[in-house]
């Protein structure tokens, strides 16, 4: 390869044409080709035979759109296969919140919709929804469901959340393809990225139609608004863009309580820059629009408030912002001043020592105030060694623990190879917007070890990163394939002549005066950095070797797309084999009666026979996880549902539930008119049931006495329940004339519904207190912030009084605004973490 072709390695071409090379020596640098230096050299070959290079550049253009389009249509049919199985139906828990959000925001508009407290749910308290819930994508749905009838499309609210997931999953991928396209800045490795976001499984796992939750639209958020911030610093005039960064900033805010991890991403790359010596005014205004615009919309959404300001989570983003403005008062100083660097770099120290000192009284005096949250559980548990966050609410969701080595070869599979190539290349030759990619990739990866949950958001950054790895390494491979074939069309004489021209050339390099001015060249060039001298020096001798074995590298060019075309396959294959499990709602499944597939539907049908059959102002009791769903397809009040808001009040109900027969009738009596259970086994409550008595435990102590686990709360492998087991409501009610010797006192509860399947059973609370749901339901007994106010709360009637007061507010161990002296609390967490980490405390 010829000097004059090397200097275009690097350069901004966008066509889809193979490089020659996978890595090119000039003097001491080591770096990755891109598409451009692909180009020149076809555009050689073209012209050496006669062909203009339009036709090529227009049949490739061509093809990156077609794929582009087919990375489109592949993200929106795979996430189809629920639909196309069981009709347009709104899967999960948290979904049915969300679209019942949907359809009172749609018939009551947005007033209402954030001044709506619902008493239906979290009986008898009730909870302000409008101001407990991210709406982004609830004005989403809403405004295409009515742009959709605007245009004479006649779609119904429902049908249009079912298919937003699908849609935005296509809005996602676009914009990871842009983010790697402007990380690269090769129009191969954004396609391919795109391809790999449409159907990886980190992804689909969150997009599936009909799995109507926030992160649906959040990644695309989230990948928008990475997409603007690494273009608002692609040159010195591109900080404009900065604005659109905090637009999509503010939907992401909106759509999802991930946006902490976005703005404190985009803060560590701000200060990733400045450390490296990359700060530039470019900078500076790109993130202060972003910031400023960004947390100016963010407040106003009521779930946000104030928290950009004072919570712990988003104080690094202020951090920086406040940084970067003391960053660029120094550098206009020094243009004033005309400072020198001795004088400049004395001037900026007194100038940050002076400023931080300040604030490191006033912060102090702030927290003092108490002006700072304390960091929430979930994001505490992200840092420290042990996978349990301390407070058995948190800990009792799947999706909290620690993920393991095989969840993410299930989500993401090949790209578990592929994604670390692709990093590796972007460290060879960073730019600002490949360091991004780097941390965003290093970032990521550590929090989604510490939560199974964030292994959605390795999705993204895996596909960006793979879709490099797969497109340098095809660039290369069909480079070398085109030059082989080449070789073989040339006549014997030609290619004899060619080789003794290459081995003067080569002589002339090794031996004679032209390789001095390289030499002496690369050592002019130390702006490149310290890192790309120590992978010349590691690479230099393999790199003599690939450049002088021309059948070796033919060979292992035709291995590589070999090998590509073999993961690309088995990633492709796999996708499609798990989307339809990972589409599979959780209310409503497939099973087998004899030699016959049938649909079960035993959730559905017992929340239609509580909808049929029961009053309206009907209260059931039923473990939190299903209480969105009572409430949305039942239609029915209910106790506790997925907000998870109140850790108290779910104690209360997992009193209830483990507490003996009699004395969990005496508080359910004034609380429910019916208790609902599954059973069935697999994740019924029974395999719940630890979790519950932890819960109660945690603010009634004398649950589970000295055991904050309460280990003696349980069956054994054989099924056999413990003592206390044995005694519990729950054990009673699930298994009342099914198992020997159990069943229910017909004067508390009475059995009224038993699915088909035996997966839901529903019992009557006999001889419930009429008196105490009356006064829960006065609204002269609800407890307002102002007179004539919408925001007010309900209270507990007054025969739970004695119940409530012998609880005992959960206090966690990051809650440093929270009185100390607390002995009994920090004794049980302390107990609580080392057995829950099978230590034996004597």
């Amino acid at each position: 390869l010829a000097p004059s072709d090397r200097s275009h390695f690097g350069s901004s071409c966008n066509v889809c044409v193979p490089a020659p090379l996978p890595f090119a020596r000039e003097g001491a640098l080591l770096r990755i080709p891109s598409v451009a230096s692909a180009t020149v050299a076809g555009a050689r070959r073209q012209g050496r035979e006669g062909r203009g290079s339009m036709l090529g550049v227009l049949l490739k253009g061509t093809l990156c759109l077609l794929l582009s389009i087919y990375a489109g249509w592949s993200a929106y049919t795979i996430r189809l296969h629920a639909v196309n199985e069981y009709g347009r139906v709104i899967h999960e828990f948290d979904p049915w919140f969300n679209y019942r959000a949907a359809e009172y925001l749609a018939a009551n508009g947005a007033t209402k919709f954030f001044q709506w407290f619902d008493h239906t749910v979290w009986y008898p308290l009730g909870r302000p929804v409008g101001t407990t819930i991210y709406p982004g994508m609830q004005f989403a749905s809403v405004w295409i469901w009515q742009g959709l009838q605007h245009f004479g499309v006649d779609m119904s609210l429902n049908d249009v959340c079912v298919f937003t997931p699908a849609w935005f999953g296509v809005v996602a991928t676009f914009f990871l393809g842009m983010l790697t396209y402007e990380t690269t800045r090769s129009v191969n490795a954004g396609v391919a990225s795109a391809l790999i976001m449409a159907i990886i499984p980190a992804h689909i796992m969150r997009s599936v139609a009909g799995g109507y939750d926030n992160e649906c639209v959040a990644i695309s958020c989230l990948c928008a608004t990475f997409y603007f911030w690494c273009r608002s610093l692609r040159g010195p005039w591109s900080w404009p863009w900065g604005i659109v960064t905090g637009l999509s900033y503010f939907c992401m805010c909106a759509s999802w309580g991930g946006y902490i991890y976005v703005v404190n991403m985009i803060g560590l790359h701000a200060i990733f820059m400045v450390v490296i010596g990359k700060y530039s005014a470019c900078l500076h205004h790109a993130y202060s629009l972003f910031f400023v615009i960004g947390t100016s919309l963010a407040v106003q959404i009521p779930v946000v408030g104030w928290t950009p300001l004072k919570s712990l989570e988003q104080i690094g983003p202020m951090g920086v912002f406040l940084g970067l403005q003391l960053l660029e008062f120094c550098r206009l100083a020094r243009a004033h001043y005309d400072m020198d660097e001795t004088k400049f770099a004395a001037f900026r120290r007194k100038v940050f020592l002076a400023v931080g000192a300040v604030g490191a009284v006033f912060a102090a005096i702030l927290f003092q105030m108490g002006y700072f949250g304390p960091i929430s559980a979930r994001v505490r548990g992200l840092f420290v060694q042990h996978t349990r966050t301390g407070n058995p609410l948190v800990d009792s969701v799947a999706e909290h623990q620690a993920t393991s080595p095989r969840a993410y070869w299930q989500y993401l599979h090949q790209m578990c190879y592929l994604a670390p190539l692709g990093f590796f290349m972007c460290l060879i030759d960073p730019t600002e917007a490949k360091w991004f990619l780097i941390l965003y990739a290093a970032v990521t990866y550590y929090f989604s070890a510490k939560m199974n949950r964030l292994i959605l958001l390795m999705g993204p950054v895996c596909s960006a990163l793979g879709g490099i790895a797969a497109s340098v390494i095809l660039e290369w491979a069909l480079g070398e394939t085109s030059t082989m074939l080449e070789m073989l069309e040339d006549p014997p004489e030609d290619s004899t002549t060619s080789k003794s021209k290459g081995g003067a050339a080569a002589k002339k390099g090794a031996s004679g005066s032209q390789a001095q001015p390289s030499k002496s060249k690369a050592k002019k060039k130390p702006s490149k950095g310290e890192m790309m001298r120590v992978f010349s020096e590691i690479f230099e001798p393999f790199i003599v070797v690939y450049e002088e074995s021309t059948g070796l590298r033919k060979g292992c060019a035709i291995s590589a797309l070999m090998a590509l075309f073999y993961i690309v396959s088995d990633f492709y294959g796999y996708s499609h084999r798990i989307a339809p499990p990972l589409s599979q709602p959780s209310i409503m499944f497939k099973g087998r009666q004899g030699d016959r597939e049938v649909i079960i539907d035993d959730y559905r049908e017992a929340y239609w026979w509580l909808r049929d059959n029961t009053p309206e102002d009907s209260r059931v009791m039923a473990w939190w996880d299903y209480g969105y769903q009572i409430n949305g397809v039942a239609q029915r009040t209910t106790i506790a549902d997925g907000n998870t808001w109140n850790h108290e009040h779910i104690a209360t109900l997992g009193r209830c539930l483990t507490n003996p027969e009699k004395k969990a009738h005496n508080i359910i009596r004034h609380l429910a008119d019916y208790v609902l259970l599954w059973s069935g086994g697999g994740g019924d409550d029974i395999a719940k049931s630890p979790h519950m008595a932890r819960i109660a435990n945690s603010v009634y102590s004398d649950v589970c006495p000295g055991d904050p686990t309460c280990s003696g709360f349980g069956v054994d492998q054989s099924g056999a329940p413990t003592k206390m087991m044995a005694e519990s409501l729950l054990w009673i009610l699930h298994g009342h004339n099914q198992k020997a010797g159990v069943q229910a006192n017909p004067r508390l509860f009475k059995e009224a519904y038993t699915s088909k399947n035996n997966l839901v059973r529903i019992f009557k609370v006999v001889n419930i207190s009429q008196e105490s749901k009356d006064w829960a339901q006065n609204p002269e007994n609800f407890k307002c912030d102002a007179p004539g106010s919408w925001y007010c709360e309900g209270q507990y009637p007054p025969a739970l009084q004695k119940l409530t007061e012998k609880r005992k507010a959960f206090r966690q161990l990051e809650d440093f605004n929270a009185a100390r002296g607390d002995q009994e609390s920090e004794e049980y967490q302390k107990s609580y973490l080392e057995r829950m980490s099978g230590k034996r405390v004597l």
